[in-house]
């Protein structure tokens, strides 16, 4: 069974997806920011990250760039609902920065899907 973390300070948003990536089988381990999301990484850091960008304490974009130098073979997603940016500005950095893929809140399950798929496939 592949793990995935999600990271969003929205609980909402975290319940959803959780109960999205359940349901096709994932074990699904979650953190409100970056700074919680460090312990579940330091352990056993999973095969894949989802996380938001505006984030308290650490936001996506540091998480992105510690993944990227302490657990280069995690796989990551990046989205954003925007804020006083548009989100585009902040997920064309994600790229940028090392994202795998990147979403703007709300997107389409089904894609989110495929592309966790060919990610982990």
């Amino acid at each position: 069974m592949e793990t995935i973390l999600i990271i969003d300070d929205d609980v909402g948003s975290r319940s959803i997806l959780r109960i999205i990536l359940e349901t096709q089988g994932y074990r699904v381990i979650e953190a409100t920011d970056g700074r919680d999301a460090e312990s579940c990484l330091a352990q056993d850091p999973p095969r894949l990250v989802i996380t938001d960008v505006l984030m308290p304490e650490k936001d996506g974009f540091e998480v992105l760039l510690d993944l990227r130098r302490r657990c280069p073979n995690t796989r990551v997603i990046v989205v954003s609902g925007g804020g006083k940016v548009d989100s585009a500005q902040y997920l064309d950095l994600a790229n940028q920065l090392g994202a795998d893929r990147t979403f703007s809140k709300p997107f389409k399950v089904e894609e989110l899907l495929r592309s966790i798929r060919e990610l982990l496939g």
